[in-house]
């Protein structure tokens, strides 16, 4: 039964950091920008929203708004984060790292200056408070079902809508999409606005399940990143299959040889990358 729990924690877990994850891949896959910023990002969204409900339980309704908020702001950080980068475009992705892990050390940092150091967490919204099944809490229940209805829209929109073609088009021939008067400046600004959303929604979502603190931003980027490495640059279904893997491996994986915790994650991206340079959904090149 505790082996049955555990993997439903890593769905939980997994669908995390599948919201998390998905906007980094999208930047990194698509706009080839190494966004080291994301996790800071994924932290600001946390205490924000700490700030603004007040560290308390409050109604699901109130908890919606704030999230949307939240998302609106990391929407806002992209449209920052993207003119700070616009002039190093084309200059490789040492210069793209320095500056956003440069940003996120700035953002993070005005964040434990704001709140402090310590560590905060925030029970669920009411509503989402009980359990099922006897002890299950319904909360990861929930967040289980906000990471399928956020994976089937951003399949949706980026595989079977004209925006969708566009941004893959702007990936591909930027040139050719360009010659047929399409912007595809703002085609990759929408990107970047998108991910850094995702990002701070996720913060949000992850708030009674992962604990604000010092040293979040990094450890949730490394996990992004884990994930992105997996499944495949530029895959929406790569993002899918690479955070699911990634939360059974932190959950259930660490459950039962947690001696090994350590090295799980890293041994498991190096036997994907043995079998497929790639990732699992990558494309080569």
């Amino acid at each position: 039964m505790s082996l049955l729990v555990n993997a439903f924690d890593g769905l939980a877990f997994g669908a995390l950091l599948f919201v998390l994850a998905v906007g980094l891949t999208l930047i990194y896959g698509m706009l080839d920008v190494l966004n080291l910023a994301h996790g800071a990002l994924y932290m600001a969204g946390g205490y924000v929203a700490f700030l603004l409900l007040g560290g308390a339980s409050v109604g699901l309704g109130m908890w919606a708004g704030a999230a949307l908020l939240v998302a609106a702001l990391g929407v806002a950080l992209g449209g920052v984060l993207s003119a700070a980068i616009l002039p190093l475009r084309g200059r490789g992705h040492l210069d793209q790292a320095l500056l956003t892990l440069g940003l996120a050390i700035l953002l993070s940092e005005f964040l434990l200056g704001v709140v402090d150091r310590g560590f905060h967490t925030l029970p669920p919204p009411g509503g989402l408070d009980g359990s099922v099944l006897g002890s299950y809490p319904v909360y990861r229940v929930a967040v289980i079902a906000a990471g399928l209805v956020i994976g089937a829209i951003v399949y949706w929109v980026f595989e079977r809508t004209r925006a969708g073609a566009l941004v893959r088009a702007a990936v591909d021939d930027p040139g050719m999409l360009a010659a047929i008067g399409v912007d595809v400046a703002r085609v990759r600004l929408s990107v970047m606005l998108a991910g850094c959303g995702l990002a701070t929604f996720a913060g949000v979502l992850g708030l009674p399940l992962l604990n604000l603190r010092a040293g979040l931003d990094s450890e949730v980027l490394v996990l992004a990143l884990i994930v992105i490495v997996i499944g495949g640059l530029a895959s929406i279904r790569g993002a899918v299959v690479g955070a699911l893997l990634v939360g059974q491996v932190q959950t259930v994986g660490v459950s039962l040889v947690p001696e090994l915790a350590a090295y799980l994650l890293f041994a498991v991206m190096a036997a994907v990358l043995l079998w497929n340079p790639s990732g699992m959904f990558g494309r080569a090149g």
